[in-house]
């Protein structure tokens, strides 16, 4: 871990303060180092915030990550607020096509899908090695819903890992399960560095499609989402509009004091 990365604190956790091509440079930094215990990335937005707030097992999973990247706008706004100026919005799904589009000859990537429907991740792989020659699909795997509560399953998952020897490991089962499952399991996955990217795989596998560029560059992703996929989010982003700003209000508390 790149110690020397400078980070902020905001709302009770570590944020650290780098662009893209720095958390790129970063990432590719720790795949050219001997395999250890295996480094992981989380990149929160306000759900997270919100989640954080109330988990300690969350909490505890953020404390160990070695990259914690703000994927939300309103955390690199409200880091401005605050007097901490965030650089950028550095989201897990730009995140992983920044990588893989860094890959060279000479520094090319061995990956492996963790997550999405089934077959999803497959067809993730499929698309990035065709996308990205240096990108190189080593294996993928689905999991049952419920998994993460059966240690036969999880020790299942860890094998297939074990035996594809990744580089990176692509991890798409959603927030809170992805950040626990991944800490949970650090010290035995031989991957030296696992992405909690959430729909990431989908985006890359064309299951789902993100939304344009602009309304990404205004903010406007997570409208484009709820419109897309009312019944499972609409919920989530009402119970975050009430609970963030009272987060906000604490944190400016907290500054003044």
């Amino acid at each position: 871990m790149p110690n020397d990365l400078p980070s902020i604190d905001l709302f009770g956790i570590r944020i650290h303060r780098v662009n893209m091509s720095q958390a790129v440079e970063a990432i590719f930094g720790w795949l050219n180092q001997p395999a250890g215990a295996c480094r992981y990335v989380v990149t929160p937005n306000v759900d997270h915030v919100v989640m954080l707030q109330d988990s300690a097992p969350l909490r505890e999973a953020y404390a160990q990550a070695s990259l914690i990247l703000a994927d939300g706008f309103p955390i690199v706004w409200a880091s401005r607020w605050f007097g901490k100026t965030l650089p950028q919005r550095v989201a897990g799904s730009d995140l992983i096509p920044a990588l893989f589009q860094s890959t060279t000859e000479e520094r090319p990537l061995r990956v492996f899908w963790l997550g999405a429907a089934p077959d999803v991740a497959r067809r993730a792989g499929e698309v990035a090695s065709k996308r990205w020659p240096h990108v190189n699909t080593v294996g993928w795997d689905s999991p049952p819903l419920g998994f993460e509560r059966s240690p036969q399953e999880s020790e299942r998952i860890v094998a297939m890992i074990d035996a594809a020897h990744p580089d990176l490991l692509v991890v798409g089962l959603g927030a809170p399960k992805q950040e626990l499952w991944v800490h949970r399991h650090r010290e035995r996955l031989t991957a030296k560095v696992a992405v909690c990217a959430g729909a990431t795989i989908d985006f890359v596998a064309g299951a789902r499609r993100r939304a344009p560029y602009w309304m990404r560059c205004c903010g406007l992703e997570w409208f484009h989402r709820a419109i897309s996929e009312p019944r499972r989010l609409v919920k989530r982003y009402l119970r975050d509009a009430w609970v963030f700003p009272q987060i906000l209000w604490r944190q400016s508390r907290l500054s003044r004091t």
